[in-house]
């Protein structure tokens, strides 16, 4: 299972390369307007090709578009996969986007259709040629609607008609999460750095790692 780190700072990007797992990197914008108080698209437009820069080959950078409308949607879309082969058009689940994503895919454009919270939108996501489809699995447990069956769902419609379309479980709250991702097979995980780092840290671990350097430290002479 590949991992991707959802944000946009550029020290935790480093911080989790440093650990040679990193696969990716997505980005919304309430992750960008974090690195920055007051909009500006050059130093943004920077941002974004140091993030690619820090990338290994196979990873990408997913960045979400602002734009609302079909026609607007694929005027930025263009424009932002131009900026570095590594990037692809992130944009959501509406039926301007789903055009969209037609659209940029059809002119070799990849994209990742966001905001997804249904097997029905996932299938029109692959139907129109998404690279990606990010289902929000932590967003609907917190209304009580299991994310991990929505997983399901969609690798099993997926599975019926040969899709392509990969499957990046977003919104990810949780060690708990990401062990259910990897039980069903799922392509990918995006999830914020202090998750990603919870899968390392356990107390059992330090305990033994305290008791081996404690036996041998009382044999030094």
């Amino acid at each position: 299972m590949k991992f991707f780190l959802d944000t946009a700072n550029i020290k935790d990007i480093k911080k989790a390369k440093s650990l040679g797992i990193l696969d990716g990197i997505t980005t919304n914008p309430t992750l960008i307007s974090k690195e920055y108080l007051v909009y500006d698209e050059k130093k943004i437009i920077k941002h974004y090709i140091n993030i690619c820069n820090l990338l290994e080959d196979e990873s990408d950078l997913s960045v979400e578009v602002i734009s609302n409308t079909y026609i607007e949607m694929i005027k930025e879309g263009k424009k932002i996969s131009k900026l570095h082969p590594k990037i692809v058009v992130k944009i959501p689940m509406t039926e301007d986007g789903i055009k969209a994503i037609k659209y940029l895919s059809n002119n070799g454009i990849k994209t990742n259709c966001t905001l997804v919270f249904s097997p029905l939108q996932a299938l029109l996501a692959a139907k129109s040629g998404a690279e990606y489809v990010s289902p929000f699995i932590g967003r609907l447990d917190d209304l009580s609607y299991n994310g991990i069956f929505l997983l399901k769902e969609i690798m099993n419609i997926y599975k019926n008609y040969n899709f392509k379309t990969k499957i990046l479980a977003a919104s990810i709250r949780n060690p708990i999460h990401i062990s259910e991702c990897a039980k069903i097979g799922i392509y990918a995980v995006t999830a914020p750095i202090k998750v990603i780092r919870t899968l390392i840290e356990n107390p059992l671990t330090k305990i033994g790692l305290d008791k081996f350097l404690n036996d041998y430290n009382k044999k030094k002479y």
